[in-house]
């Protein structure tokens, strides 16, 4: 009995060993990578910096930017002022709304596709017209179409986003194996149990997917639309800043696009990651 309590304690220790071996490599190039992704940005900030204090013309005209150093001291200025973070709500809340919108009419309307023939032959083709025109050429449908600019911003916002979600669920339900509604349905399920424990479980991966292209092209189009028709916003205040030359607030509206594209990029990732935790994955670098 001892003998064995002594194997099965060195098989614990060796174990544990084991683990902890895998697990400081693992944590140490998780470090590098942090360390490599925070060094690339500085890098090309400061190569920004300077390019643009020595004026330096080589094919590219960065005499005529603003410098790094302009642009933090105009972030500064913005931080300081009411109007900057009512913009940014005031995007939020159309990104949120449009976007929103997109999400569940995109998956409602994939399944649709993806599973009913008769669906498929009616709105299919109409789907397939409308999807390659770009969002942002129907803005002047959207002015004839709305009665307010803000209608019409969140439309734009929608159809932007609507057409990456359908088609990422669509072809999501389509790859899903035959076999498994085959088995469900063989231990006597109904269709409800059969969308409800075998396609939507299944499809989550494909539809996360589409989120997270449909919030970019929400973006993208979201400050396409404000800087035509908006009266707020982060578009419109960069568009404003560019009609009178103030070229560091331009950057200062850049920069605030895209960390706000980031982040809501981020969320929507990881509600995907903590949604769909029973895939297996492969550990991060």
């Amino acid at each position: 009995m001892t003998s064995e309590l002594a194997a099965r304690a060195v098989l614990a220790r060796a174990e544990t060993t084991a683990v902890g071996s895998e697990t400081a490599p693992a944590s140490r190039s998780a470090w590098r990578s942090r360390l490599l992704r925070v060094g690339s940005v500085a890098v090309a900030v400061g190569l920004w910096q300077l390019l643009t204090v020595n004026n330096v013309r080589a094919g590219l005209r960065f005499d005529t930017l603003p410098t790094v150093t302009e642009i933090v001291a105009e972030f500064g200025t913005q931080l300081r002022a009411d109007q900057y973070y009512l913009d940014i709500a005031q995007s939020l809340i159309r990104i949120v709304t449009g976007f929103g919108l997109a999400a569940v009419v995109g998956v409602i309307a994939g399944i649709g596709l993806g599973r009913s023939r008769l669906l498929a032959d009616t709105f299919g083709p109409l789907a397939e017209l409308v999807r390659p025109i770009p969002a942002i050429a129907l803005v002047p449908v959207a002015i004839l179409l709305f009665p307010s600019d803000e209608s019409g911003i969140v439309f734009i916002t929608f159809t932007a986003s609507l057409f990456p979600v359908l088609v990422s669920t669509r072809h999501a339900v389509r790859a899903l194996p035959t076999i498994w509604e085959d088995a469900v349905r063989t231990l006597g399920a109904s269709r409800l149990d059969v969308l409800a424990r075998v396609v939507f479980p299944g499809i989550l991966p494909g539809v996360f997917s589409g989120l997270s292209v449909g919030v970019g092209v929400a973006w993208i189009c979201l400050i396409s639309a404000e800087m035509i028709s908006g009266r707020l916003g982060v578009g419109y205040r960069t568009w404003q800043a560019y009609t009178i030359v103030d070229y560091p607030a331009v950057f200062v509206g850049m920069i605030t696009i895209g960390v706000l594209g980031f982040a809501t990029s981020g969320l929507v990732e990881l509600a995907g990651r903590r949604i769909t935790r029973w895939l297996p994955r492969e550990v991060e670098a």
